[in-house]
């Protein structure tokens, strides 16, 4: 039974099968056409052996059939299975084996095929290495990207991403509920993240690339654009985004920086010029006057040259000029002389001006006693400015432990007039000052004291706190790391 299907398989369904299909019906036509004919005159010719002519034709109807038979099974062999062998062969590189070859066993056409179809298969398996490896590169270069590449379809779904891209479409997706992107109705193209919905609108109407800049939260983000196009059709955008946040931010500090130093230089300026002028016009009619109004001249002066220098301390430290003189020594010396410095203006003030120090020394392994010396000197003129009379200020230093490492620990504590809580997180800012109602001329600060504190301690792998009560005084503490290595 199962030879039989097989032979109808064989005769129905393949082209040998057919072509001896067809040879069998040329061979009988022609048997039934010569019989139609023929027979009625056998009969009357051959009277006496109309038998062996009816045998002839039987016989020849089976040497037919069998010499048909044979010529189907020859075809097979030189025809059939080279092509059921092409077809082996392109089934397996469809199933991604590109190695696959056919053996060469004619010279005719299906040898020159078989031919051909080695040398497609050659060449299909060079070019896919070749996609492969530009796929494999392409990969390494959105891998290594620091900014974040997403692909979206046409539909809005994103379809590639690098790391970066991922992060980012993930930390968007979470805050999609708590920002105001989503409308009451549901918007179009939901799957974008929020803040790439707009410009991803624009890539898909218009068909160009955008850029755009979006805030989310407390970052700034560059976005750029670019539509994939297919004969003519959008298919999607691929989207390059950067965060430009410290950039946004330098420039913002640049810009307040400038407008500060202006505005700073501008006020001892006209001073200087105003007073100036009174001289040469000879206003001032008194040597008392006269004097006073070069009080004011000198005492300008000497304000501008602290902005000037400050202003070059900051540039310097924030260009990483400023080397450290590094060498170990004991910081109670360094207390000793500021307190020394400091005395004679806290008894003008009428302000008790404290050292505490412990029995053991304070030493630190590395550290620039000049930096540190500039640092409590700023702290203290900052403490006596902001101290009314009457009141004490308070510098001590100790040794501590923090997470098993040791930390000199310096404090300077005032009794003055505080900084508000609101101010606190921003006094170490350039030119910030918590008072907004302070005459500039009354204290002689210049703004930049504190930043260059913070820019020093930092310097040395320190930090530096700040505890302020509004009305009851400010203390600020200083941790210096002991070694080297901390």
């Amino acid at each position: 039974m199962r030879l039989l299907k097989r032979w109808g398989h064989f005769a129905l369904h393949t082209v040998v099968g057919k072509l001896w299909w067809t040879i069998m019906f040329l061979v009988a036509l022609v048997l039934v056409i010569l019989g139609t004919f023929l027979l009625q005159y056998i009969d009357i010719a051959f009277k006496d052996s109309q038998h062996q002519i009816k045998v002839l034709f039987i016989v020849v109807a089976i040497l037919g059939f069998l010499l048909s038979t044979f010529f189907a099974f020859f075809l097979s062999s030189r025809i059939q299975q080279p092509l059921l062998q092409l077809k082996r062969a392109a089934d397996s590189i469809a199933g991604g084996n590109y190695k696959t070859r056919v053996q060469i066993r004619s010279s005719d056409e299906i040898g020159d095929l078989a031919k051909t179809f080695n040398h497609m298969t050659e060449q299909l398996g060079t070019l896919i290495d070749d996609l492969n490896h530009e796929k494999e590169h392409l990969s390494s270069i959105l891998r290594s990207m620091g900014d974040s590449v997403i692909t979206f379809d046409a539909d809005g779904e994103v379809i590639l991403t690098n790391p970066p891209g991922h992060m980012l479409v993930s930390r968007w997706s979470d805050l999609e509920m708590d920002m105001d992107w989503e409308a009451e109705e549901a918007p179009p193209f939901l799957s974008v993240p929020g803040p790439l919905r707009d410009t991803f609108e624009r890539v898909m109407q218009s068909g160009r690339d955008c850029t755009n800049k979006v805030q989310v939260l407390n970052n700034a983000w560059s976005v750029v654009m670019a539509p994939l196009q297919n004969d003519g059709v959008v298919r999607g955008a691929v989207a390059v985004i950067r965060n430009v946040t410290e950039e946004h931010k330098l420039e913002k500090l640049r810009r307040d920086f400038v407008a500060n130093v202006s505005h700073e230089i501008r006020t001892p300026l006209s001073m200087l010029q105003g007073y100036s002028e009174a001289l040469l016009d000879d206003i001032v009619a008194s040597p008392e006057e006269r004097k006073e109004l070069v009080q004011v001249i000198y005492d300008e002066s000497l304000r501008m040259g602290r902005l000037v220098n400050d202003f070059l301390d900051m540039a310097r430290m924030e260009a990483g000029h400023v080397e450290l003189s590094l060498q170990e020594f004991d910081l109670r010396n360094v207390i000793r002389r500021v307190h020394r410095k400091f005395q004679v203006y806290a008894k003008e003030r009428d302000v008790s001006l404290i050292a505490d120090l412990p029995d053991t020394p304070l030493a630190v392994r590395e550290a620039d006693e000049d930096r540190i010396e500039q640092v409590l000197t700023n702290l203290m003129d900052n403490a006596l400015r902001h101290t009314p009379a009457g009141k004490s200020i308070k510098i001590a230093g100790q040794l501590a432990t923090i997470n098993n490492l040791k930390f000199v620990k310096l404090i300077v504590a005032d009794e003055g007039q505080g900084i508000p809580s609101e101010d606190v997180p921003y006094i170490f800012e350039r030119f910030y000052k918590a008072d907004k109602a302070r005459k500039r001329g009354a204290s002689g600060g210049t703004g930049l004291g504190l930043a260059i504190v913070k820019n020093i301690i930092t310097q040395h792998n320190g930090r530096i706190e700040v505890d302020s009560v509004l009305g009851k005084g400010t203390t600020f503490t200083l941790l210096l790391p002991v070694e080297s290595n901390q």
